[in-house]
C-alpha cells in the first residue's frame, strides 16, 4: 500500500516535469531523428565515475564500446542505490521523464538491496524488492519502451582453496522469477559474472577488479582491494556479457564483442563525479 500511495505522488510530481528532459530537442523534425536510447538504473558497480576515480569504472560507462554510434547511453546507475532508494531519490522519474518509445530501460539491483538493516535502502528480496522493481518495468512499459532486468553483477568472492562462492543470496531467484511473471526479458548476469570469476580464478580477477598496488595509481595512492567494483578492463568485460546477452538491446555492434583485445583507454571518464547517492557500493 505504501509504494502505491508513493506512486500516486510521483505520477502528480511527472505531470510537473517539462516534456523536454535531460538534453532532448525541439519537438518536430529534430525529435523525430532523435537517436534510440538505452538507459541504465542501478548501482555503483553499473555508475560513470570521473577523472578523479580513474581507473575506477561501471558496466554501464563501457556499454558503448558494444554499440554501434547510432545508439545513445543514457547512465543514472547512481552509488549506494537501491531498487527502492533509487526511487525514493526520484531517479527513476528522470528516466521517465526522458525516456521515448522504442528506447530501452536496463535494470540492475541487489547489493544495496542486501543492506536489510537500512530502512532507506533494505528491501526483502520476495516482497519488497520484486514490488519496487515492478515500478521500472511499469514506468518502461508506460512510455512505451523495453525494460530489460539485469541480477546484480557477482562480487570477488573466493575460499581460502581458490573456490569461488556466491554472495547475492535470492536476490537474483527473485528477479529471475519476476521476469518469468511479466514476461520480461532477463540478462543473468549474476550467472554470467560468476563464471567469468570461475574461470578466472584469484589472481587474474584482480585484473578487473579495482585491486590496486600502492603508487599504481594517483587516485589510490595507498593502493587498493576492492572485491565489488571494477577497473576499467572489468568494467568492459563485464558490459560485454550484458550486450552479448541481451536480446533487446538495439544495436549491438558484433565486430566489437568479438574483438578480445579492447584496451582499458577506449572508456572515457567525465571531468566530475555524477550526483551521487547514499553512501555504498
Amino acid at each position: 500500500m505504501e509504494i502505491r500511495r508513493r506512486t500516486l505522488l510521483r505520477a502528480g510530481a511527472l505531470a510537473a516535469v517539462p516534456a523536454l528532459a535531460m538534453g532532448e530537442q525541439t519537438p518536430g523534425l529534430a525529435a523525430s531523428r532523435r537517436r534510440p536510447t538505452v538507459f541504465v538504473a542501478g548501482d555503483s558497480t553499473a555508475a560513470t565515475y570521473a577523472t578523479a576515480d580513474h581507473p575506477r569504472a561501471g558496466w554501464g560507462q563501457a556499454l558503448p564500446v558494444f554499440l554501434h554510434d547510432g545508439v545513445r547511453v543514457v547512465n543514472e546507475a547512481l552509488s549506494g542505490a537501491s531498487s527502492k532508494s533509487f526511487y525514493d531519490l526520484g531517479r527513476l522519474d528522470r528516466i521517465r521523464a526522458a525516456i521515448r518509445p522504442g528506447d530501452t530501460l536496463l535494470i540492475s539491483f541487489g547489493h544495496n538491496d542486501e543492506k536489510i538493516t537500512d530502512p532507506a535502502r533494505g528491501t526483502d528480496p520476495w516482497t519488497t524488492f520484486q514490488e519496487h522493481l515492478r515500478l521500472y518495468l511499469d514506468g518502461a512499459r508506460a512510455a512505451r519502451a523495453t525494460p530489460i532486468l539485469v541480477t546484480p553483477v557477482e562480487r570477488r568472492r573466493f575460499t581460502a582453496d581458490g573456490t569461488p562462492y556466491l554472495s547475492h543470496g535470492d536476490y537474483p531467484a527473485a528477479m529471475t522469477a519476476l521476469a518469468t511473471e511479466t514476461g520480461t526479458e532477463l540478462i543473468d548476469l549474476t550467472r554470467l559474472s560468476f563464471d567469468l570469476w570461475s574461470r578466472l580464478g584469484p589472481e587474474a580477477t584482480k585484473d578487473h577488479l579495482l585491486w590496486l598496488e600502492p603508487g599504481e595509481s594517483v587516485n589510490y595512492p595507498d593502493g587498493v582491494q576492492d572485491n565489488t567494483h571494477f577497473q576499467a578492463h572489468g568494467a568492459i568485460e563485464v558490459a560485454r556479457l550484458v550486450v552479448a546477452n541481451s536480446r533487446g538491446i538495439p544495436g549491438r555492434d558484433r565486430r566489437a564483442l568479438c574483438d578480445t583485445d579492447i584496451p582499458d583507454d577506449v572508456l572515457t571518464w567525465p571531468p566530475t563525479r555524477p550526483a551521487e547517492g547514499i553512501e555504498g557500493v
